[in-house]
């Protein structure tokens, strides 16, 4: 029989849950709106991809820092021994991740790689198995729908596969391994410090690894005009900083699986933009993918390994 503790304790952890669904589906809503503007950037002004994954992390860096000395310095602690897990998490996963993804973009298209990165989920409930958790029926039918609803959306889309260099591919695939690896470490350092903190050593480290690949005299040297410039802000700001907060404040609440399911929301975001901002209109089978992904995060949060994660 519960006890009114036992009974305020569920209902609070309820709450958390669902607050942290929400968080992840709002940083979904900027990576998905904001995958349109950084088409434009890729395709119509022909920047580099790793010219604008060094920039926006710079940017989410200049403006998160100060932001934190002035209003929050404590939070720029950071214990001496945990500096390798800030560096494995920067190099292994924000670098990592964010690199292959948007070179993937490059050389896959939009569509396709996000297809590839959103494997990631199902490595995430897969790693979960081997660590002991007992995975509920419906977190598998959630990864399955995730997968074969993201495929619906971006179909039509491998019909030039027979042209794409073998490292696009690997970046494909380097992309759903960097981000599963990203959430599930990512627990680890939300265990013991607040999102922001988290987020700006990790940011920090991916930006210093990308300026050793492409030296910012470099970038300011290829002289790009004051609205592309804007851009760089808009996902600096917008793309980057904006949703990675978001996202870690919810992965702090929810399990690495369920945050994971409920990030595919992105690539319907990004279909849906499409549509509404460029006129792009939606097949049958693509309204049937966004259906099957709002089903997989329904079926997420019911869905969550049944014992609970410690965050190490």
């Amino acid at each position: 029989m519960s006890t009114p503790t036992d009974s305020s304790g569920a209902a609070s952890s309820r709450r958390s849950h669902a607050r942290g669904r929400a968080l992840v589906f709002a940083a979904a809503i900027f990576w998905g709106t904001s995958a349109t503007l950084a088409r434009f950037i890729f395709r119509d002004r022909h920047v580099p991809p790793l010219t604008l994954v060094e920039l926006r992390l710079l940017i989410a860096v200049a403006l998160l820092g100060p932001w934190l000395a002035l209003r929050k310095p404590a939070a720029l602690r950071v214990r001496r021994q945990d500096w390798g897990y800030f560096a494995i998490l920067g190099l292994f996963g924000v670098a990592a991740v964010q690199g292959t993804y948007f070179y993937a973009i490059a050389t896959l298209g939009v569509g396709l790689a996000i297809l590839l990165q959103y494997v990631a989920p199902a490595l995430i409930v897969g790693f979960e198995a081997l660590r002991g958790a007992r995975v509920r029926p419906a977190m598998v039918l959630a990864v399955a729908a995730a997968l074969a609803g993201t495929a619906l959306l971006v179909g039509g889309l491998g019909r030039e596969a027979h042209a794409i260099p073998v490292r696009g591919w690997l970046a494909g695939a380097g992309a759903a391994v960097s981000f599963a690896f990203y959430v599930l470490y990512s627990k680890r350092g939300l265990a013991h410090y607040a999102p922001e903190t988290v987020l700006f050593y990790t940011f920090l480290i991916a930006a210093v690894f990308w300026c050793c690949v492409t030296p910012p005299t470099r970038i300011l040297a290829a002289g790009y005009d004051r609205a592309l410039w804007g851009m760089f802000a808009a996902v600096g700001v917008f793309s980057t900083l904006v949703p990675f907060v978001f996202f870690y404040s919810g992965l702090r609440r929810l399990p690495a699986s369920q945050a994971g399911i409920v990030a595919t929301m992105e690539p319907v975001v990004a279909v849906l933009s499409a549509a509404l901002i460029l006129g792009e209109g939606l097949r049958p089978l693509q309204w049937l993918g966004a259906g099957m992904v709002l089903g997989a995060a329904v079926l997420a949060s019911i869905g969550a390994p049944s014992r609970p994660e410690s965050g190490s």
